[in-house]
């Protein structure tokens, strides 16, 4: 039986989750060691965008995305003995994250941190955020190229 509970937050309100939502980070967050239950809430209908909310903070919540939505030759190389250290089991059902950032007012100056993706394991609802020390993903990937930034400021 899973029984639904409530937890107030400041961005969405009252909202309803059971056990079998959250998503545990048992090293936290990169910055936020010591949250470490979240649920992710769907951003609105058909959008790239969901939110890791805290569930031990109510203002903390990460706007996050699929890293392929944005990048589609994304894949960050994790080695066999780092993925055991992080419980990362081969083959399991996992969905991959990274946060985003939008600058107020600034949609197009938008940019993704491909440096460090969040991992979730969907059967064991167990989370992980690497730090790649792959020097070809940035912590500031920009979405939008330049002109597409150039021409939305002139019109």
């Amino acid at each position: 039986m899973n029984d639904t509970q409530l937890f107030d937050t400041t961005r969405f309100g009252t909202v309803g989750y059971t056990e079998a939502d959250v998503v545990l980070f048992e090293e936290g967050l990169v910055g936020f060691p010591d949250h470490r239950r979240f649920l992710l809430l769907c951003h609105k209908p058909d959008s790239p965008f969901r939110w890791l909310q805290s569930l031990d903070e109510p203002q903390l919540a990460f706007l996050v995305t699929d890293p392929c939505s944005w990048v589609p030759a994304y894949a960050p190389k994790i080695d066999d003995d780092e993925a055991i250290r992080l419980g990362i089991v081969p083959n399991a059902p996992r969905i991959v994250f990274v946060t985003v950032t939008i600058p107020p007012g600034q949609p197009n100056e938008m940019t993704i941190n491909l440096a460090g993706p969040i991992v979730v394991d969907l059967e064991r609802r167990i989370g992980i955020q690497l730090v790649l020390g792959d020097e070809t993903y940035t912590t500031k990937h920009r979405v939008f190229p330049q002109a597409e930034r150039v021409s939305a400021v002139a019109a």
